[in-house]
């Protein structure tokens, strides 16, 4: 039996590791918050059974989390710990018994505070001033953040007052509210990106991200809830919650829901109260927060291996219902990936109705084996997105057969494929497809593609729903269509200023400035044409690349998988992702549509050979004096460079302007060639 348990116990501790990974290195959980509990807490069972099998690896003993590479590492002068979790009402008095049994019955109280699902940080600061921060990383060692903190509006870059201590770093949690969470999503949405699942990775995934400018456009939150370093010490306050006061007087931001209880009974009473709460909060909590207020008793109960003996977590229960599958169903999204769906007899989850579940990919559906007419546990993972956790097949009705995907799109009838290492199934039909048309006109027209200045968001979805434009072939018919243009963008004849913006507009203004962009576009670059068409994992690297091995659309349009696998950067992923889509009669076609329209795409010129940026890798960082960062890249890769976004050991050099941040660093730090706009130019003079 023991051989038994010893396999389970070592299973244990490889999915749990993996599920670490998953959660804190690369914001993706695999699993609820509540299931991954109950691994652990299995875990810890075995352990009390055996504890001669405790080693330093068992998750038991450490801090969970990773500290990413990309980032320079942080040191932490006291380990950022974990707390202890109590899943029940008997675990939390057991706690409490903990603590009376362990500060010899001294009368004591509490700080309760909320349980905030973010990310951990460290802020430090030297007499006043924000000097460093950190993620929690390992809890000895965590990702330096600096620059992506400095641009969270509610932390304070120099604190307030004039009674600061000369050395002090203060802990919390970043997070996003579910206002901002909401509005990212909605321009991932737009943009063709990927959502976020909840705000938790949305908000650790905007906070590690390498450039700062995308983590301040970002909104994200900040609490503080605890104390690392600390110089002199003589400064702290006897209790946790006189040191919350005092953050608050420097301008560090302390979450208003808390409070002070004197014995269990008011634990309880806190706990109740802000779970019923919960769901109008601006954003999410997974449980409370119980820590003994007292320093000096805090001291005096201690630690244990990776957790305080003083606090623990008291979280919620997971939100779970019964219900049953009625169909499944597949969505298709701007982009063309495929989502099944299940439909749910309406049951109430969470304070909330639900009547639709997320199955995520064909291999989830077959991991958990969902049929119609089951008996399914349905879970707000993460309060926010429904899910089926599992099936009661001890319910499940007779004759139910296991769920098949489409092979073909349920909009357009093109192909559904999966590429190899993908777990997203996605409509081939891209520059077809009703349901990715609006997306791929976009991008068609971006400045980066086509260029077709003009024509936005706004104006692709008016003419796509009055069916004037059905794929970016009918952009270069509009010319044809101006009395159309002019009632769709001015439908109230009785205003006498519409009549006479729709006059103007008529007699060539924004209509003409419009219809003459997409006449300029007719010769844009090859490059620029094959990114336009939107294929999969066709950047605009890897379209340069074909642009320069192909000359001619044509040529591409008809390449095999062996010769793609030819062209520099081009791998096996993007080689299919090209012989789809080109093999797809519907984009074929509107490819020759926008040719017999006169869009004729300039081959690309030679490279200037004797360019010392020939075959190199270029980052650029800053805010260079006389040209964009656009302009610069177009310049580089001109003159034969690859310009990357990152730097790494492969980079050979770093172009730097003003504010240059953690690249820059970095760079120095790899011994890479940093050089400046003017140096740039000299290079590019003295080879010509």
């Amino acid at each position: 039996m023991s051989d038994l348990i010893k396999a389970r116990y070592t299973r244990l501790k490889e999915e749990i590791a993996k599920h670490d990974q998953a959660y804190y290195l690369n914001d993706a959980p695999q699993i609820p918050d509540a299931d991954y509990d109950q691994l652990f807490r299995e875990l810890l069972e075995i352990e009390k059974e055996y504890p001669t099998w405790i080693s330093n690896d068992s998750p038991s003993q450490k801090v969970s989390g990773y500290a990413n590479a990309v980032f320079s590492p942080v040191v932490h002068g006291t380990p950022m710990l974990s707390l202890n979790n109590a899943l029940t009402e008997e675990e939390a008095i057991a706690f409490d018994k903990r603590c009376h049994e362990g500060l010899l019955s001294q009368s004591f109280e509490y700080s309760c505070e909320l349980k905030f699902d973010g990310l951990a940080i460290s802020i430090l600061y030297e007499y006043g001033r924000l000097v460093r921060a950190a993620t929690r990383g390992d809890g000895s060692t965590g990702e330096n953040v600096t620059d992506n903190i400095k641009t969270i509006a509610s932390i304070p870059k120099q604190l307030l007052g004039s009674d600061i201590p000369d050395r002090i770093e203060v802990r919390g949690e970043v997070f996003m509210r579910h206002s901002d969470f909401y509005e990212l999503n909605q321009l991932q949405r737009e943009l063709g990106a990927k959502e976020f699942a909840n705000p938790r990775n949305a908000a650790a995934g905007s906070l590690r991200q390498l450039d700062p400018l995308i983590t301040a456009s970002r909104k994200l939150s900040f609490f503080a809830y605890g104390i690392g370093e600390l110089s002199p010490v003589t400064w702290l306050p006897i209790s946790h919650s006189q040191l919350m006061a005092s953050y608050q007087k420097m301008g560090i931001p302390v979450c208003d829901e808390h409070c002070i209880a004197n014995d269990v009974s008011e634990l309880m009473a806190f706990f109740k109260q802000i779970g019923d709460k919960r769901l109008s909060l601006p954003y999410d909590i997974d449980g409370v927060v119980y820590k003994v207020n007292n320093y000096a008793f805090q001291n005096q109960l201690g630690y244990v291996s990776r957790a305080p003996r003083f606090a623990i977590a008291h979280k919620f229960p997971p939100q779970e219902a019964f219900t049953t599958v009625l169909a499944i169903e597949v969505q298709v999204g701007r982009t063309g990936a495929i989502t099944p769906v299940a439909r749910l007899d309406p049951v109430l989850v969470g304070g909330v109705t639900v009547t639709n579940a997320t199955l995520h990919n064909q291999d989830e559906i077959s991991r958990k084996d969902i049929r119609v007419g089951d008996h399914v546990i349905v879970r707000r993972a993460g309060d926010v997105i429904p899910e089926i956790v599992s099936v009661d097949l001890q319910q499940r009705p007779q004759n139910t057969q296991p769920y098949h995907f489409p092979l073909t799109c349920p909009i357009c009838h093109s192909h559904i494929e999966k590429l190899a290492g993908e777990a997203i199934a996605r409509c081939s039909g891209g520059l077809f497809c009703p349901a990715q048309r609006k997306q791929a006109i976009i991008h068609f027209a971006h400045r980066r593609a086509m260029n077709i200045d003009g024509l936005g968001e706004k104006i692709v979805d008016k003419l796509v729903a009055e069916k004037i434009i059905s794929n970016p072939a009918d952009l270069y018919k509009l010319q044809h269509s101006l009395n159309k243009l002019v009632q769709l963008f001015y439908v109230n004849a009785n205003d006498s200023s519409k009549q006479k913006k729709g006059q103007d507009l008529a007699e060539g203004k924004q209509i003409q400035n419009l219809l003459s962009a997409i006449d300029g576009s007719k010769s844009a670059s090859l490059a620029r044409f094959i990114f336009a068409l939107g294929i999969r994992h066709v950047g605009e690297t890897t379209a340069k690349d074909l642009a320069k091995s192909y000359r001619k659309i044509e040529a591409l349009m008809d390449a095999s998988l062996e010769d793609l696998l030819k062209v520099r950067d081009v791998g096996p992923v993007v080689a299919q992702s090209i012989v789809s889509f080109m093999s797809e009669s519907h984009n074929r076609e509107v490819i020759e549509q926008l040719l017999a329209s006169g869009v004729n795409p300039v081959e690309v010129s030679e490279l200037v050979l004797e360019s010392p940026f020939q075959d190199k890798t270029v980052v650029i960082t800053g805010t260079l004096p006389t040209m964009s960062r656009d302009e610069a890249k177009l310049l580089l890769e001109k003159h034969g460079a690859k310009v990357s976004s990152a730097v790494s050991s492969k980079t050979s050099y770093l172009l730097a302007g003003a504010d240059a941040g953690s690249k820059l660093e970095k760079a120095i730090a790899l011994n890479i060639t940093v050089i400046d706009e003017a140096m740039m130019m000299s290079m590019i003079d003295q080879a010509q």
